[in-house]
């Protein structure tokens, strides 16, 4: 199996909306690893770390985000494969 990551950046209103929270819950259901956190420009920054599908099931979440989110873009660039342990929320 090929792992892919992924580094994704989200803008929009996408910040005290539970993005982080729902991101979370979301990788935690496609099972991938990797972590979200808020950045200090407004946007929410994703890695993700899993086979094909799964990153393409998550970017495509990542794309819509919660109810009260209104993502206006998601740009995710490849990465290396990192050494992750689940998924988690970071500051």
């Amino acid at each position: 199996m090929v792992i892919i990551t992924k580094r994704c950046v989200i803008s929009g209103h996408v910040q005290g909306v539970s993005y982080r929270a729902s991101a979370y819950q979301k990788a935690r259901e496609i099972g991938v690893g990797g972590w979200v956190k808020n950045l200090s420009n407004g946007t929410v920054e994703c890695l993700i770390q899993g086979n094909k599908d799964q990153i393409a099931k998550m970017v495509r979440w990542l794309q819509t985000g919660p109810a009260l989110s209104k993502v206006t873009g998601v740009q995710c660039y490849d990465e290396k494969p990192a050494d992750l342990d689940g998924f988690r929320v970071t500051r």
